[in-house]
């Protein structure tokens, strides 16, 4: 995949870089004697910084291969590495999510978070740059620069605003995401030292020995699988979620889970095909067994935190077996499943902080006949709850149905055990739903509840016409992808092994 030039202004860079400067101005403020002045000023820079993504894909080329709104200039020269940035089908649309989901956050934290307002607001629209970085990046060294620095602003959101074991929830998601990424460096300085260059593009045409890509596909394997996080490396994810504060479930959730799957597009697909295509059974079975199993696991569970939390498991695990899977339909199914879970496990882990403002209670148990007192909420969090269990016409249902339909292509017996997703999603999704929001009202807490304020349906109201738009007209999100998807599946057809030249 060869990169275009840019005549563009650098969109890309502004993304990126607007988010950290105005989270610095955030954080120099700092006092909570202004935590007006730092709300005022964190939405309007969540905003700002939201308008240089939008001509991303008003004037992304659907039709041309490669990068695109390159941008690259020397960073450290000595050792051949560059400030590389550009998007493609694959990355384009993860860009302005990132810059949309921060919006959502800043709002549903405007009258919760009351103590270090600054700090919070700050520490998101860092990681908001950072993120975007991250699928930004055409260069290995700044991949990984910024693919670790997202750890430092989410382990503090973790550690300083989330629940009573919020401290051991930061250790074990540190911990977790970091040691996993310390074969990807040793990975990337393998592949810099076979080309002589981080460039990305340029390890896609590297010849690899079996081993080689052996052992690089299963180093980048470490790392995105934690993240994503596949089974059985995903213990972290529920605990960090049942103690992070609300904003920080709905970010981990809608974007940086969605990190490690981008990984294996970049990465381990078109740098080690063969070992790709070889060791695929690996991750099509741990995929089917997140589907499956986190499945079951998910209709057990009495927090409602916890159940979203290994709903989201079992919806990346339709990630990634997607991408495995080798045909066009099942990986273009599989982005779409990461753009369509950003904004639904968003949804849920925000309809869940509207609860939880309220009562203080996250179990299933303390709820039963929210209807009654919050009637719009209900409406709302009914709607999420259907597009979790991939309703026809919400979001949810195109890139399942897209990954069942690649399946059964691939493998009969595979799409059937896919397809069981369904069921399940429907059994966790609706038992909660009906628990919480429906029946008598039976706790005297909540019949005190109050409906959603003019902020709430906001941010609620947004999202659920994103999860709309995107059910009923998916055309302009797969559209963008098409070309690059394409292009990655017949490069990833062609072995890279070296030629064998005869004595």
């Amino acid at each position: 995949m060869q990169s275009t030039i840019n005549t563009l202004p650098p969109y890309l860079s502004l993304s990126i870089w607007l988010p950290i400067i105005f989270g610095l101005i955030v954080l120099a403020i700092g006092r909570d004697t202004r935590a007006g002045l730092v709300r005022v000023l964190s939405l309007v820079g969540a905003i700002v910084s939201l308008v240089p993504t939008i001509p991303l894909f008003t004037q992304f080329d659907k039709a041309a291969h490669g990068m695109q709104f390159v941008e690259k200039a020397p960073w450290i020269e000595r050792f051949n590495i560059f400030y590389s940035l550009g998007v493609d089908g694959l990355s384009m649309w993860f860009i302005p999510l990132t810059a949309f989901i921060t919006i959502i956050v800043v709002i549903s934290a405007w009258e919760v978070i009351t103590e270090r307002v600054a700090q919070y607001m700050g520490a998101f629209l860092i990681l908001s740059g950072l993120m975007i970085g991250v699928f930004a990046a055409m260069d290995g060294l700044l991949f990984y620069f910024f693919f670790e620095a997202t750890l430092i602003p989410m382990y503090i959101i973790i550690g300083v605003w989330g629940g009573q074991n919020r401290i051991y929830a930061a250790f074990k998601f540190f911990l977790y995401t970091f040691f996993g990424s310390l074969l990807t460096l040793v990975a990337i300085i393998y592949l810099y030292n076979k080309s002589g260059s981080f460039d990305i593009l340029a390890w896609h045409k590297l010849p690899l020995s079996m081993t080689e890509q052996g052992l690089i596909f299963f180093a980048f394997f470490m790392a995105f699988a934690v993240k994503v996080p596949m089974f059985p490396v995903h213990t972290w994810l529920p605990d960090v979620h049942v103690e992070a504060p609300t904003g920080g479930s709905a970010v981990l959730a809608a974007i940086m889970l969605k990190l490690g799957a981008y990984g294996f597009l970049r990465f381990s697909l078109p740098i080690a095909p063969d070992a790709s295509r070889e060791y695929a059974w690996i991750i099509i079975g741990l995929s089917l067994t997140a589907v499956i199993y986190i499945g079951l696991v998910a209709l057990v569970q009495k927090d409602m935190k916890k159940l979203v939390a290994y709903s989201s498991i079992a919806h990346m695990g339709f990630v990634t077996l997607g991408f495995f899977m080798f045909n066009e339909m099942a990986v273009q199914g599989g982005i779409v499943q990461m753009v369509s879970h950003g904004f639904i496990s968003g949804a849920m882990f925000l309809c869940i902080g509207v609860l939880y403002d309220r009562m203080h209670s996250r179990q299933i148990a303390d709820y039963g006949g929210v209807v009654n007192k919050m009637p719009k909420f209900a409406a709302l969090f009914i709607l999420f709850s259907m597009a979790n269990c991939g309703l026809p016409a919400t979001s949810g249902f195109v890139g399942e149905f897209m990954v069942i339909l690649g399946a059964v292509q691939f493998n009969f017996v595979t799409g059937i055990a896919a397809a069981t997703a369904l069921i399940f999603g429907a059994a966790y999704s609706l038992w909660m739903a009906k628990r919480v929001i429906f029946g008598a009202v039976t706790n005297p807490h909540v019949e005190e509840l109050t409906d959603v304020n003019n902020r709430e349906f906001l941010m609620l109201g947004i999202l659920a016409i994103a999860v709309l738009y995107m059910g009923l007209y998916p055309a302009p999100f797969t559209d963008v992808m098409q070309v690059s998807v394409a292009d990655l599946l017949a490069h990833v057809a062609q072995s890279k092994l070296p030629a064998v030249v005869a004595p």
